[in-house]
């Protein structure tokens, strides 16, 4: 099954890269990597501002983190020349989960957007390394914000 055969058995429909907030730009390639800046989650096309351990729970920030990764997906998509078959392997994800100093489930957010690359891609393609990290802020008061390393073919 392709990769937009999979997405489309999702309904999910990916968006056009999102026009960078600062000094920087969506992707870069060298080589056969490409590297994705960090996304934040979005809701109703705005940040997604909260702050877990205070005013979000786990199960609604694997939701955010899952919207993120759509996100991700559509600049992959721009990132590939338009053929995300092209990926051969989805090699790190990198999530910042903006926190209380007590909350300690950033790994359970995460997993919103590893769980959607993982079903999106292929056990194959798709396992990643991870990194989870609870931080104090994320820039316009996100709750999450991942970026994404891939191999592409």
């Amino acid at each position: 099954m392709s990769v937009y055969d999979k997405l489309k058995e999702l309904n999910i429909t990916l968006p056009p890269v999102a026009v960078p907030a600062a000094a920087y730009v969506p992707y870069v390639q060298t080589g056969n990597l490409v590297f994705l800046s960090g996304h934040i989650a979005r809701k109703d096309g705005k940040p997604w501002a909260a702050q877990f351990g205070r005013d979000i729970g786990t199960e609604e920030g694997k939701q955010a983190a899952r919207a993120v990764a759509i996100d991700l997906l559509g600049t992959l998509h721009a990132a590939t020349g338009g053929d995300l078959n092209r990926v051969k392997r989805v090699v790190k994800l990198m999530s910042l989960v903006n926190s209380t100093g007590d909350y300690t489930e950033q790994h359970l957010v995460t997993n919103g957007a590893s769980e959607l690359i993982g079903e999106v891609f292929g056990p194959e393609k798709g396992t990643h390394a991870r990194s989870a990290f609870g931080v104090a802020q994320i820039p316009l008061g996100a709750c999450v914000e991942i970026e994404l390393i891939a191999e592409l073919a």
